[in-house]
């Protein structure tokens, strides 16, 4: 029998990563995964029931889309008896063979199927030959590239599918799969479209990949920010305010101050001078920096006022250059580096909002550096390494950097200013080669304004994503008439601006912190740093006297004087999480001491309150 696995081990360890040859056999092995679902429910469940409409691999499975009569429904409890019957096409070692067929041909074979029907007519249009995939055994398939050649569509014997590919060559090189969800889909995701049932799986060649891809996921759920957002009381998004829109609780709101309160720090120490701009503007605004028409869809609607027509901010970047040419400047102002914290508002469709990680009006940690042209390679250094300093104090790893280039032979997509790019482009690899940190080159990637550095993550839970990203621009001087009063008295309009975001939008930070931390944020971070404990009611005096001290230094404690045992008081603390838990009974009351336990802990270490206090506000100031 074939060695496959389809349930996780315990404790399962970390694969290696696959080289980029090992993806492309993935992809194929998925694919082929999805075509055994296929021929199993429709074996299971007849063609009449499932009516095949597309199938494809992804980044992390594959997915089948199927329409069925009314009264057929699919659940997961359906999934044992749907992964038996794969594991029997997986162990019966079948043929996976490409064969080409004209769409005349294509059509006799999917001639009830209106899925594959429109596919075929749109292949037809395009004058290109349709592509089969046929699964069976060896005689099977020999049999079937025999009729098809004799032009005998109808006889065919093996499971076929139109299809492009690749696929793997037989289909137990399968190792490993798991059937993981139920879900509606729109046909081509247009909603106009019938809704279609949709059944995902994954699948791996090594059962350690699928143990730790299973793992991964239980983790995402714990983890969920959406789920801890609610139970620790960050934030919710109320339908009654708006989709997008988020509430940040008293918690969630001291969280976001705090790694606010750091950016200030920061940016004053790095010579970041900071403004306030306003949330609307008028449209000749918009209009100047490009940004309307081209980026229309992703604004709120005009609002017609008696005095023009006005938008809801979408980016800072109009406003600040607009601050910098208030009044006239002088090469000593240079570089000027323009910071502020400010709201901005998309217009995303509701279908495309996701708790904290895509939102309808958020908070940047936004900023603009107006430097010279030698002044690029000093100011996109220092962007990397303050990124990288906040990085570290979150205790956040596993990234790496991505240049984005433009392609000179697509000039219609970027500024047409070679020797721009080409001097840029160097100067950003240069600081990349110099600080020595892992990075990509990309072509055909840049901003139409300039070349950029993302800094991509790759989270505990496994998901890539961008946290950071560092723009060049060329462009803004010519639009806004930026310049500077140079060393010759003359003025200079070699001004270019370095756009940076160095902890992203302030929601989808959250959202990456949250996942992160589990919830469980460092002790400078904790909305409640510290829950005092009464081990009975004659405690509560001492255990608000403790609570003063704390407070009086800054430390956010509570005090939790309910009537309950201990044990519940303890387990309550952990589970919102804080940092340390303070109990206090006779023996602390009579010495002014503390039993103190880390939430990661179930030690109980008695302690001076004066000292532990005093080591507790050190802890806090370093971040540590």
């Amino acid at each position: 029998m074939a060695n496959f696995s389809t349930q996780p081990v315990s404790s399962p360890a970390v694969p290696a990563a696959l080289t980029p040859a090992e993806l492309d056999q993935l992809q194929a092995l998925r694919h082929t995964a999805e075509h055994v679902l296929t021929i199993a429910m429709t074996r299971l469940y007849g063609p009449e029931k499932v009516i095949m409409a597309m199938g494809p691999a992804t980044d992390d499975g594959f997915y089948f889309d199927f329409d069925s009569p009314e009264d057929f429904k699919i659940s997961e409890a359906e999934f044992p008896k749907i992964e038996k019957a794969m594991a029997k096409l997986i162990q019966a070692n079948l043929k996976m063979v490409r064969v080409e067929v004209t769409a005349a041909q294509a059509k006799i074979l999917f001639a009830h199927n209106p899925y594959k029907q429109e596919w075929l007519s749109e292949i037809e249009a395009s004058q290109q030959p349709a592509t089969l995939y046929l699964t069976g055994t060896t005689e099977q398939v020999e049999a079937d590239q025999a009729s098809l050649k004799a032009g005998q569509p109808e006889s065919l014997k093996s499971f076929f599918d139109l299809c492009k590919g690749p696929h793997i060559s037989t289909t137990n090189e399968i190792k490993a799969f798991k059937l993981l969800s139920v879900a509606g889909a729109y046909w081509h995701g247009d909603e106009k479209n019938k809704m279609l049932t949709r059944v995902y799986g994954t699948a791996f060649a090594d059962p350690a990949q699928l143990e730790y891809f299973l793992w991964q996921r239980e983790e995402a759920k714990k983890r969920d920010h959406r789920k801890l957002g609610r139970e620790l009381e960050l934030y919710f998004i109320d339908d009654l305010v708006g989709k997008g829109l988020v509430m940040w609780l008293p918690k969630g709101t001291i969280v976001r101050d705090e790694i606010e309160k750091l950016v200030r720090e920061k940016e004053q120490a790095a010579g970041y001078v900071r403004v306030v701009t306003p949330h609307i503007a008028k449209e000749e605004l918009y209009l100047k920096s490009g940004h309307l028409p081209y980026y229309k869809d992703s604004m709120y609607p005009p609002m017609v006022m008696d005095d023009g027509t006005y938008y809801m901010k979408a980016m800072n970047c109009p406003h600040h250059h607009r601050i910098f040419g208030f009044r006239p400047r002088t090469y000593r102002e240079m570089p000027l580096r323009i910071a502020e914290y400010g709201t901005c508002y998309r217009n995303e469709l509701s279908g495309t909002l996701s708790g904290l990680l895509r939102v309808r009006a958020l908070a940047m940690n936004d900023a603009h550096i107006y430097c010279k042209r030698d002044q690029i390679k000093s100011e996109f250094e220092a962007v990397l390494k303050l990124t990288q300093d906040y990085f570290k104090i979150f205790g956040l790893e596993n990234y790496w950097f991505r240049l984005s280039k433009w392609d000179s032979a697509h000039t219609e997509k970027y500024i047409n200013q070679p020797e721009n790019w080409d001097y840029a482009e160097g100067v950003i690899r240069e600081v990349l080669e110099e600080m020595k940190v892992p990075f990509v080159e990309v072509s055909d990637e840049a901003a139409f304004y300039g070349p950029k550095v993302d800094i991509q993550f790759k989270s505990v839970i496994g998901r890539e994503e961008t946290m950071s990203t560092i723009q060049l621009d060329f462009l803004a001087r010519e639009r806004f008439g930026l310049n500077y009063v140079d060393e010759t008295g003359e003025k200079n309009d070699q001004v270019f601006v370095i756009h940076r975001a160095p902890l992203s939008v302030h929601e989808r930070f959250m959202a990456f912190l949250l996942e992160h931390f589990a919830g469980a944020f460092p002790t400078w971070l904790a909305p409640v740093q510290v829950k005092v404990l009464p081990i009975a009611d004659r405690h509560n005096d001492y255990a608000v006297e403790v609570a003063a001290a704390l407070n009086k230094v800054g430390v956010r404690v509570e005090v939790d004087d309910r009537s309950e045992r201990l044990p519940a008081k303890v387990r309550d603390s952990e589970l919102q999480k804080i940092p340390y838990m303070l109990v206090v009974g006779d023996s602390e009351v009579e010495a002014k001491t503390v039993a103190v336990r880390h939430r990661s802990s179930r030690d109980q270490v008695v302690e001076s309150l004066n000292e532990w206090v005093t080591k507790l506000k050190a802890e806090i100031e370093a971040r540590s």
